[in-house]
C-alpha cells in the first residue's frame, strides 16, 4: 500500500554531494519512507528542486547522493521521498528522441508522461547462465568488421588522442551499424561535440 509523501527538514549535514537527513522510523502500520536506492526530491529555498538517491540508511539517519551537486542547497531545504528507484521510459515513443541524464525529453517533442516506465539498476546478469554472444553487427568499417568484430551485447572501445576524427568514426559506426535500434549516450560532451552529434541524429 502506498504511503503519503511527507516532507522532512531534519538535515544534519551537507558534505560534497552527500546530504544526511534524520528520518523517523516507521511503525508497524506505516513503513519508513526511505528505502535503499529510492529517489528523493530536494526543494531548495528558492523553490528549485533537485533529485537525489538513497545510498545508505543508518537507523534513522539517511544518506542521499544529490544528482548535479549541492550548490545552493542549505539545511533549510525540504526532502520528499518518492517511493521508487530511478526509472526510464520504455515504449516505442522514445525512438528518435533526445533525453537528458535523468531520462527527461530535451528535444521539445511531445510529452511522454503516460508511457510505461521501468526500474533501472536490476541485479547483474549471472555469467554462468548467460548466452554467449554470436550475432555479428556489421558496421561497414573494415578494421572493425575484420579484426575486431562487434557482436550483440558486446562493447567496443574506441581509443584516440586529441586531433583525431574520433567523433566522425563514432558517428559512422552508429549510422551504418546493422541494428534495429541505435542508442547514443554522451557524458561530459563539450557543446561542439553535442551540436555535432545532434546534427548527425537528424539525418538518421
Amino acid at each position: 500500500m502506498s504511503q503519503p509523501l511527507s516532507h522532512y527538514r531534519n538535515i544534519l549535514s551537507i558534505v560534497g554531494g552527500i546530504v544526511r537527513v534524520r528520518v523517523p522510523q516507521g511503525d508497524e502500520n506505516r513503513a519508513s519512507p526511505a528505502r535503499f536506492r529510492d529517489l528523493a526530491s530536494l526543494r531548495k529555498a528558492d523553490g528549485e528542486t533537485v533529485l537525489a538517491q538513497v545510498i545508505r540508511i543508518d537507523d534513522d539517519v539517511v544518506s542521499l547522493q544529490v544528482f548535479g551537486g549541492t550548490a545552493g542547497l542549505t539545511t533549510q531545504a525540504s526532502i520528499r521521498f518518492l517511493g521508487h528507484p530511478m526509472r526510464v521510459i520504455c515504449s516505442q515513443n522514445v525512438l528518435g528522441r533526445a533525453f537528458n541524464s535523468l531520462g527527461e525529453p530535451m528535444d521539445r517533442g511531445p510529452a511522454l508522461g503516460e508511457d510505461r516506465r521501468v526500474d533501472i539498476g536490476d541485479p547483474s546478469v549471472n555469467p554462468m547462465r548467460r548466452v554467449m554472444p554470436s550475432r555479428m553487427i556489421r558496421t561497414d568499417v573494415p578494421m572493425i568488421d575484420v579484426f575486431n568484430t562487434l557482436v550483440e551485447s558486446q562493447k567496443i572501445p574506441i581509443f584516440s588522442v586529441a586531433g583525431e576524427p574520433y567523433n566522425a568514426l563514432l558517428a559512422r559506426i552508429a549510422i551504418h551499424a546493422d541494428a534495429d535500434v541505435v542508442v547514443f549516450g554522451g557524458m561530459g560532451l563539450i557543446f561542439d561535440d553535442y551540436h555535432y552529434f545532434r546534427g548527425i541524429r537528424i539525418k538518421w
